[in-house]
């Protein structure tokens, strides 16, 4: 970030911390919103565009090499009249990141000159079209597409510190899209009785990338093609050269005929495993000094005094009308040797035991046991260890969450299966640039501390926070001969973060 730029940056936070630096107010007259004569007029000259974060948004997406792998690696189009496949693509995940939550959502692009002169566009394809473009895809054409993403995604990766290299945890799980539609060809009833979509996820869990989606029709098992996608995705994180490989999944990817095969290419698995007879006889079996209490990780360690904990209104009102009630007492975790039916090899079940108190109003009417088990090759880690491993897996759920309500990529607004799956993955790649932002952030020099816990804050940044911290900033476009300026006319905390990763990639990645 060049001088005047740090100096303009510091010199707006000093003043926005002077305007609300703690103050003894006396009593105000009139209300603190005082503004009067309030009046609206066209501007002749200066035009302002509301998502001025657009423009770092595509100058990554060149200096990743994204918009190039896509039109090297994707054939759609027969004839480029006037767009590129790139075009398309990128216009999906920009009206994603722009705020857009639909498919008509594009025509406010569209119609929006400053947009158009801020991509340096004379026109982007109208939501029709964009649907249009979606339909053309068959399954070989949405495996080219994430194949650009994530060669481009390789790239990003190499240029990471080493550390960031000693294991990739792969998770994979599905979730069903709901559509109200009746006509949408491939949809069909859940095992919930919702008629929609079930698509697989499978994402990487250092950095929350979804690496590969895959729509499936809503009546399909939760695990189906997943081993085939396991596999897929080791190949993409070995080949960026993560040491270690990790895979994840709940009980319906606890895949016994493929368990053999990755543990002999060196992969650690650990997959929740359905709660069977056999194995609850096996875990009753266990002798008591196999037990160990389960000490579940500490909270957060608070940063200011402790307050007074609130009354729970939810457990008073449960006692009160005497609803039933489940309450856990406690834990314990054991473990023991298990060789599933499609296996030759017996691996390590680690199995945790929760007494679980049923209660009735304030009566405590009786005690019940209930066994989770995870099966893992790993027999090193230790038996809580594996389980808090397993447990983490749900941060995959906020991931799935994020692509469904922030960037609305399970919306399914085309109406075949495919169509709806293309885009799927296109509407996905406004949170794969939201990663890449972070990724590309510097954390080198003398602030790097400094800079890796912004790095990783953005990372972990929910979709909404982070279209308003770097995207939805207004900015003024002015067009020289030479420049197209993005004159920023409001600042926010994040405003250093932002301008600094912009700077950084002025050229192209070489890795």
């Amino acid at each position: 970030m060049t001088t005047s730029r740090h100096q303009n940056v510091a010199r707006r936070k000093r003043r926005i911390e002077r305007r609300l630096r703690p103050r003894t107010w006396k009593a105000q007259a009139t209300p603190m919103y005082r503004a009067h004569n309030i009046q609206y007029e066209h501007s002749d000259r200066v035009r302002g565009l509301a998502s001025g974060g657009i423009g770092a948004m595509h100058r990554l997406a060149q200096h990743t090499g994204l918009e190039a792998a896509i039109n090297e690696r994707l054939e759609v189009l027969k004839v480029h009249l006037p767009y590129h496949e790139s075009d398309h693509v990128l216009g999906i995940a920009y009206n994603v990141l722009c705020g857009g939550t639909c498919l008509q959502d594009i025509e406010r692009r569209r119609q929006d000159e400053v947009y158009l002169d801020a991509l340096g566009a004379q026109r982007i394809p109208d939501p029709t079209t964009a649907g249009d473009f979606c339909r053309r895809f068959d399954e070989a054409a949405i495996e080219a597409l994430q194949t650009a993403i994530n060669e481009t995604r390789v790239r990003v990766w190499r240029t990471q510190p080493a550390a960031f290299f000693d294991e990739a945890v792969i998770d994979a799980d599905g979730t069903l899209a709901e559509t109200t539609g009746a006509c949408k060809e491939g949809m069909d009833i859940s095992y919930e009785g919702v008629w929609g979509y079930h698509p697989l996820i499978v994402s990487l869990a250092n950095t929350q990338e979804p690496l590969y989606l895959i729509n499936r029709s809503g009546n399909r098992p939760s695990s189906e093609g997943a081993a085939e996608r396991f596999d897929q995705a080791r190949m993409l994180c070995q080949d960026a050269g993560f040491r270690r490989i990790t895979f994840r999944g709940d009980t319906d990817f606890s895949q016994t005929a493929h368990l053999d095969r990755w543990d002999t290419a060196g992969v650690r698995f650990i997959f929740g495993y359905d709660a069977r007879v056999n194995l609850i006889r096996a875990a009753d079996a266990l002798p008591a000094r196999t037990w160990r209490p389960l000490v579940r990780r500490p909270p957060e360690e608070i940063q200011t005094e402790p307050r007074h904990r609130p009354v729970n209104v939810k457990q008073a009102t449960t006692i009160e009308r005497e609803f039933k009630n489940l309450r856990l007492r406690a834990e314990a975790v054991a473990e023991f040797a298990y060789q599933p039916v499609a296996c030759t090899t017996p691996y390590r079940m680690v199995v945790v035991r929760k007494n679980i108190s049923v209660e009735q109003g304030a009566q405590r009417l009786f005690d019940e046991i209930r066994y989770f088990f995870y099966l893992t090759n790993d027999h090193e880690t230790a038996a809580a260890d594996v389980v808090f491993l397993a447990n983490d897996r749900c941060n995959q759920e906020n991931l799935i969450d994020q692509l469904k309500h922030g960037v609305g990529a399970t919306r399914m607004p085309v109406d075949t299966l495919l169509s709806n799956g293309a885009y799927m993955v296109m509407a996905a790649l406004a949170w794969t640039l939201k990663a890449w932002f972070a990724l590309r952030l510097p954390e080198t020099g003398r602030w790097a501390a400094r800079y890796a816990a912004e790095k990783a804050a953005v990372l972990r940044m929910e979709f909404k926070a982070f279209l308003h911290a770097f995207m939805l900033i207004p900015v003024q476009i002015v067009r020289t001969s030479r420049r197209l300026v993005f004159r920023l006319l409001a600042w926010n905390s994040w405003q250093a973060v932002f301008l600094r990763g912009f700077d950084h990639w002025r050229e192209p990645l070489r890795c």
